[in-house]
């Protein structure tokens, strides 16, 4: 665990304030918006050291990694294309499969990621709040 700075700190309780998947930019801008004087290079490196050590959950869509604060442990997602929203999802099914998987073709030590994308109800009926 890196240790825990001003500018991390700063880092963290933005995204942690922040529900939905966000760009280190559209973070960085966030945080300046409140005053802060921290770089967009910080703001890049500290969501990646986040993410590595399993505070924050990253994904690449479009070629933009996202970030947003998670809950520990492993575990997947349902998340809306049209508006960002996300659950966090158990999925025993998945972990069996890999599990086995990897162990039909010798492997061991499995890790996987899984998210499922689609269009949340709100979305789907038109009532999904504005971002």
């Amino acid at each position: 665990m890196k240790r825990n700075t001003k500018q991390r700190e700063e880092v963290w309780k933005a995204l942690e304030a922040t529900p939905e998947f966000v760009s280190a930019q559209e973070l960085h801008l966030k945080l300046r918006g409140v005053g802060s004087t921290i770089g967009l290079a910080t703001v890049y490196r500290t969501l990646n050291s986040l993410a590595e050590e399993g505070s924050a959950d990253a994904l690449s869509i479009e070629g933009e990694n996202l970030f947003r604060a998670c809950s520990p442990g492993h575990h997947h997602h349902l998340i809306c294309r049209a508006c960002g929203a996300t659950t966090e999802i158990e999925a025993g099914e998945v972990e069996v499969w890999a599990r086995k998987t990897a162990g039909d073709h010798g492997y061991s030590n499995p890790q996987h990621i899984v998210d499922i994308f689609g269009t949340c109800p709100p979305c789907q009926s038109g009532l999904a709040p504005s971002a």
